[in-house]
């Protein structure tokens, strides 16, 4: 092979290398990070072993007459995972990717304030008894927990943080 020819076989190989590179950076889009803690991240927190993952067209198999409410805004995966504080309070954990935070922000705002208090976690948030709900960027994070017990908010309000250092 001349030089010629292996100057053009090189030009093509370094075209062909800088499209498939530009189209990776661009077209594709990456995996999100994980936004469960891993057990014993969060003190006191165990995750359970399973993550479920729905996306918008069986987002129902989750969510049995409320899905259409995240599909219309725009919601593009839906994770849970369960979690244990101190071998004693259950907790699933929800997070909503949507497609935009305006997404995020009106299921937010949707629901009823009620007995909640404001703190300061992501964009907004609410503080209950018994759950935590607040909302970064295109998330839109739940935390419920399942049973009434002493320190319940302090606890589930820390699983929060963990989660949002994680979006």
């Amino acid at each position: 092979m001349n030089k010629l020819m292996r100057f053009r076989v090189a030009s093509i190989a370094l075209s062909l290398l800088l499209i498939v590179g530009i189209g990776m950076s661009v077209g594709c889009k990456r995996k999100p990070a994980d936004p469960f803690p891993a057990s014993g991240v969060v003190a006191g927190w165990d995750k359970g072993d399973k993550t479920q993952t729905y996306d918008a067209a069986n987002l129902y198999q989750y969510i049995d007459g409320g899905a259409d409410q995240y599909v219309n805004a725009g919601v593009i995966t839906t994770s849970t995972s369960d979690y244990k504080f101190k071998g004693t309070l259950e907790a699933t954990v929800d997070v909503y990717t949507m497609k935009s935070a305006d997404g995020a922000k009106s299921i937010f705002d949707s629901d009823p304030a009620g007995d909640s208090q404001s703190v300061p976690l992501g964009d907004a948030a609410r503080l209950y008894a018994q759950s935590v709900v607040f909302r970064k960027g295109t998330h839109l994070v739940r935390i419920t927990a399942y049973e009434a017990v002493p320190g319940a908010s302090d606890a589930l309000l820390a699983l929060a943080h963990g989660i949002e250092a994680k979006l």
